[in-house]
């Protein structure tokens, strides 16, 4: 049995991972904006086979709550075996070009809150010498495109944050997993064509995860192809790509 903290549980991605989680009979943190969502949530995790389902109603914004995060769930399992980090927007990449106050605001959500979340972790794992990080970043961090530069910015920069952080915590016995989906059909991206065949679902990606997290793998893409599309996309040269309409 192992106890987990999940950040942003009420994504559908994150959702489908608590549901595996609790099907094991581990304990769960559950973490969200929506008090009701997360109650609905919590029931239903209890109903497949959590060993605990506890939730804590927060804003990943609200920095100065991190750190009470982590001391409920302390309080609550004993022990932190791990972290999933999945919490983040899809920003209206127009909005951000016009207004700075916009890409602020979507670079803090999607970058700043999840390093500030990871530090935490990474600081307590590293003094029991165990633990978990698995972050939810994204293959738009691996090259900007005029279409989401803000919000790849604000993955690539959580992407090279972990590949740090992995680095320094490897002798401590901690690990850390980038997760780095292409595209998936969500609510979030509810407004998007889906047709073809470079979708996944929701399940998909969470299935991918578990794997990624029992494997310890460092970096993964989801689906595996990603890896493929991205590694020409960065090989690219500049003279070409900034041509492109991507």
């Amino acid at each position: 049995m192992k106890n987990w903290i999940i950040v942003g549980v009420t994504s559908a991605i994150a959702e489908s991972v608590a549901r595996i989680w609790a099907e094991r009979g581990y304990k769960l943190f559950l973490v969200a904006r929506n008090e009701n969502r997360l109650a609905d949530i919590a029931q239903d995790l209890k109903v497949r086979g959590a060993a605990s389902v506890t939730t804590f109603a927060m804003d990943a914004n609200a920095f100065e709550r991190h750190q009470e995060c982590f001391d409920a769930a302390l309080k609550s399992m004993g022990r932190i075996d791990g972290i999933l980090v999945a919490h983040g927007t899809l920003p209206d990449q127009k909005a951000c070009e016009t207004s700075f106050n916009v890409a602020r605001s979507e670079i803090e959500t999607n970058g700043l809150s999840v390093i500030s979340l990871c530090t935490i972790a990474a600081n307590l794992f590293e003094q029991q010498r165990q633990g978990d990080i698995a972050v939810i970043s994204s293959v738009a961090g691996d090259r900007g495109r005029q279409s989401n530069y803000v919000y790849g910015a604000a993955k690539g920069m959580v992407s090279i944050f972990l590949q740090g952080l992995r680095n320094r915590l490897a002798k401590s016995g901690v690990h850390v997993t980038t997760i780095k989906p292409g595209f998936v059909d969500t609510p979030m991206t509810a407004s998007f064509d889906k047709g073809g065949p470079l979708w996944a679902s929701a399940d998909q990606v969470a299935s991918g995860i578990v794997g990624a997290v029992d494997k310890k793998r460092n970096v993964v893409y989801l689906p595996w192809f990603w890896w493929i599309i991205m590694n020409i996309i960065r090989h690219i040269p500049e003279f070409i790509f900034k041509k492109m309409k991507l």
